[in-house]
C-alpha cells in the first residue's frame, strides 16, 4: 500500500479499476480495431469475420448503426468520420483484394493532383467483372506487376502509370499534370516512357503518348532558356548562341572550346532546327573536331552540379584536330 494514502480503499475498488484498465488496454491493442483505423475507418464483412466476428455481431454492429454500409460489405465505424481518404480507399476494398486504385484516385494518393476525383477508378483484372457502382469506375485489365506496388495500405498503380492514365481523364488537366511531374522531378521522364511503353493500347494510350511528348518538348525549351539564364546569372563567359558548325546548328556552344552544348528531350529527341536528328548531329561534331555535352532537363535542378559538369567538359580534353585547349567556363 502507498505510505501516503490518508485513508484505506476497498480492496473491491482496485479489482474494478484494474479491470477496466485491462477492457482499455484490450480495446487498443484489438487486431480488429487496428485494422479499422488503418483503413480510415473501414472494415470488409470478410475482413470482419477473418478476424473472429460472426454474421450475427456483424449484423448487430450495423443494426446499432456503429457500422454505416458504404459500399455493398463494406462498413465504416462511426467513430472515424468520413473523409477523402476513407471514400477513395472504400472503393477499393469494394472492389475486392487483387484490385488496384488507378487513374486520377492512384495519382491523388500518391500526392501528384490537388484533389481526389468524383469518380474513383480501380482496375481489376480480367477474369473478374465487377459491375461500376455510383462514384466507381471499374476497368478489367491485367496490369504488369512493375506498375502496381502498395503505397499508404492501399494497393496502387505506381506514380508513372497513374499519371498516364490520370492524364487521360476528362476531369484532369493532363498536359499540366504531365507539365507539373516533368518539371519538378517528381516523376521522372524515363519512368513516363517505360510505363507508356508497357501500356500501349491500353485506354486513352494514344492521346496520352503525343501529350507526354509535347510536354517533354516544353521542358525542353524551358531548360534551354534556363539554361542561358544560368550562365549569365552565374557570369560563365565564352558561350554564345545559334552557332553553325559545318551545317549543324548549335542552339548552345563554347567555340573556343569546340564545345556544343545539347538539352536532351528526354521523350522524343526529335530532329533539331536544321532538320537533323541527335546522332547525325554529333557524329558530324566530332568529325571537325568538337565535342557535345548532353544536358537532361532535370539537371538544371542541381546548378552547382551542372556547371561543374560543364567547367570540367570545357577544360578538360583538347580541342580537337588542330585545336587548343578549352578555356575555363567562368
Amino acid at each position: 500500500m502507498n505510505r501516503n494514502t490518508t485513508a484505506p480503499v476497498p480492496s473491491v475498488l482496485p479489482t474494478a479499476a484494474h479491470g477496466a484498465a485491462r477492457r482499455r488496454t484490450s480495446r487498443g491493442t484489438d487486431p480488429l480495431a487496428r485494422l479499422v483505423a488503418a483503413q480510415d475507418g473501414l472494415v470488409t464483412r470478410a475482413q470482419a469475420l477473418a478476424h473472429g466476428l460472426s454474421t450475427d455481431q456483424v449484423d448487430r454492429r450495423l443494426a446499432a448503426r456503429r457500422w454505416i454500409p458504404v459500399h455493398p460489405r463494406v462498413y465504416r465505424h462511426t467513430a472515424h468520420p468520413p473523409s477523402e481518404r476513407s471514400r477513395v480507399r472504400a472503393a477499393a476494398l469494394w472492389a475486392g483484394e487483387d484490385a488496384v486504385l488507378t487513374g486520377a484516385a492512384a495519382a491523388w494518393w500518391w500526392g501528384l493532383i490537388p484533389s481526389a476525383p468524383a469518380v474513383v477508378t480501380v482496375t481489376v483484372p480480367r477474369r473478374r467483372a465487377p459491375r461500376s457502382r455510383a462514384g466507381v469506375l471499374v476497368r478489367r485489365r491485367d496490369l504488369d506487376p512493375r506498375d502496381v506496388v502498395t503505397h499508404d495500405g492501399a494497393v496502387v498503380a505506381r506514380p508513372a502509370a497513374a499519371v498516364l492514365e490520370a492524364a487521360a481523364d476528362p476531369s484532369v488537366p493532363g498536359d499540366a499534370l504531365l507539365d507539373h511531374v516533368l518539371t519538378t522531378g517528381s516523376v521522372g521522364a524515363a519512368e513516363l516512357v517505360e510505363a507508356h511503353a508497357r501500356n500501349l493500347g491500353a485506354h486513352g494510350s494514344g492521346p496520352v503518348g503525343r501529350m507526354l511528348a509535347e510536354a517533354s518538348r516544353r521542358g525542353a525549351v524551358r531548360a534551354r532558356h534556363g539554361l542561358r539564364a544560368l550562365l549569365a546569372r552565374r557570369g560563365v563567359r565564352a558561350w554564345r548562341t545559334d552557332v553553325t558548325v559545318a551545317g549543324v546548328l548549335l542552339d548552345l556552344a563554347f567555340p573556343a572550346a569546340r564545345l556544343a552544348v545539347e538539352v536532351h528531350d528526354p521523350v522524343d529527341p526529335g530532329t533539331g532546327a536544321d532538320g537533323c536528328g541527335p546522332a547525325w548531329r554529333r557524329a558530324v561534331l566530332r568529325r571537325h573536331g568538337w565535342r557535345t555535352l548532353v544536358v537532361g532537363p532535370a539537371e538544371l535542378r542541381c546548378p552547382d552540379e551542372l556547371l561543374d559538369r560543364l567547367r570540367a567538359a570545357v577544360t578538360g580534353h583538347p580541342a580537337g584536330p588542330g585545336g587548343t585547349a578549352g578555356r575555363a567556363a567562368g
